[in-house]
């Protein structure tokens, strides 16, 4: 698709006044010197308010795996608004939010059979945290409050998840965030690591790092640890290989819970249902969403194991076991959205498709590894990125300029952190879309000083 009359019509693009919207993640007045406003969106692109086609080389936020627009999904997000637009999560449900967590439950590997919704990636991790120490509560271990998280992740805004992540400007203008919180090494080593197509061969020795904290600490306080399995908004570090089961192996060992974010991960952008599916190790946890929606409405949650969820249902049956959800836990929209969304998955096999295209996406990805400036590319399944050299005397603005005038100039939407350039494509990306979105992203990259 590459032309705007193609597009199914926006929303109005010329507002009167972008002053009033505090847009979150983004430089305000730059963007509103020159806006990157966006009006329409169907498959593989985005529609600008000049009616210019962009490439989304990103999924929008690593979301929406199954393409924009998708028929199926439009279409039950309508029968839903006109046929239970909400249903109260709190004592009474609707039969949909079962079907959604059989789904889930039936997609995840091993005993994660329970599904707690939430609404977003930051409210599927504070969940998680929150049923991790409550857990170790009602079993009579009320000191296992400690949390371990790992530097560079990411997991979401919450304090929760700010506490447990470890990228610093989410950090440091908060105060003291969670008490009681430690965490691992990141997984990072360019010497050891640089130019990898997957998962590389240098690093699973830091998982015992682990140890050390235990030490530190005792496991008698630490209650669980949160890793991504794959940490993709600090720039797509895949997991060393091996560095995930020796995780689950000293978890076991001390009696610690193991939580994957794979709010990312999860719904093919590796080539499986999960990154635990992938890896072949199985949490205790998964937090979910973006992509189970494919972006269309916002939806997350926990999927959890059994034993975690049989031990909370003990005591007086009329009695709650969990005191915790969120208002539009389950909304009927998100539902309807999300069994549209699993059922496109596996009716166009498209994370069998996404492992298909693996290898192709990295040959292409490394094709740009003698521009100027590229310090680094690393890939796994269909996602990339590209670490660019920094200006010394302006951290960041080397990459910001590239997605900038990838948007303006060359009609590609590139994600970026800092001076690294994150790719992460609908998973219904074909072979000459990939070329494509390199080839944009090439060019810019070499416009750039």
């Amino acid at each position: 698709m590459s032309a705007a009359e193609d597009f199914a019509p926006g929303f109005e693009p010329t507002p009167n006044d972008l002053e009033a919207f505090w847009i979150p993640f983004t430089p305000n007045r730059s963007f509103k010197r020159r806006p990157r406003l966006i009006t329409g969106a169907r498959g593989m692109y985005y529609e600008t308010a000049e009616g210019r086609a962009v490439i989304d080389g990103t999924a929008g936020l690593w979301c929406c795996n199954a393409g924009h627009a998708r028929e199926p999904i439009v279409n039950a997000i309508q029968k839903a608004a006109a046929t239970l637009d909400y249903s109260p999560s709190f004592q009474f449900s609707h039969p949909g939010a079962f079907s959604l967590a059989s789904r889930l439950a039936d997609m995840a590997p091993g005993d994660l059979d329970h599904v707690f919704f939430a609404n977003s990636g930051s409210e599927a991790v504070d969940s998680a945290l929150k049923i991790a120490l409550a857990y170790h509560h009602i079993r009579g271990n009320g000191s296992r409050t400690r949390l371990i998280g790992r530097e560079r992740g990411y997991h979401g805004v919450g304090f929760g998840g700010i506490s447990v992540g470890g990228i610093v400007n989410n950090r440091k203008f908060f105060g003291g965030l969670l008490g009681g919180v430690d965490h691992l090494p990141h997984t990072y080593s360019r010497e050891h690591q640089g130019f990898t197509k997957g998962e590389p061969d240098w690093g699973a020795h830091l998982a015992d790092d682990l140890d050390r904290i235990v030490a530190l600490h005792d496991a008698s306080t630490i209650a669980a640890v949160i890793v991504e399995p794959m940490a993709g908004s600090t720039g797509v570090l895949p997991p060393p290989k091996g560095y995930l089961k020796r995780l689950r192996e000293i978890c076991d060992r001390h009696g610690i819970l193991l939580i994957f974010d794979e709010v990312i991960t999860a719904f093919g952008r590796l080539g499986f249902a999960t990154a635990a599916e992938r890896y072949g190790v199985v949490p205790d946890m998964i937090t979910f969403a973006k992509g189970v929606t494919s972006g269309a409405v916002p939806m997350g949650g926990v999927i959890v194991r059994k034993p975690i969820y049989d031990a909370f249902m003990q005591g007086p049956d009329h009695m709650i076991e969990l005191f915790h959800g969120y208002t539009y836990s389950a909304h009927p929209l998100a539902v309807a959205a999300g069994l549209a969304t699993l059922e496109l998955y596996r009716n166009e096999g498209l994370f069998e498709r996404a492992r298909e295209l693996e290898a192709l996406w990295a040959e292409a990805s490394m094709a740009l590894k003698e521009l100027p400036n590229v310090a680094d590319i690393r890939t796994v399944g269909l996602a990339t990125a590209i670490d660019l050299e920094p200006r010394p005397d302006a951290p960041g603005l080397r990459g910001y300029e590239v997605m900038e005038r990838g948007f303006h100039d060359h009609a590609v939407m590139i994600r970026v952190t800092g001076d690294t350039l994150a790719l992460s494509p609908p998973l219904i990306v074909s072979e000459e879309e990939i070329a494509a979105i390199f080839e944009g992203v090439g060019r810019v990259i070499q416009e750039v000083p």
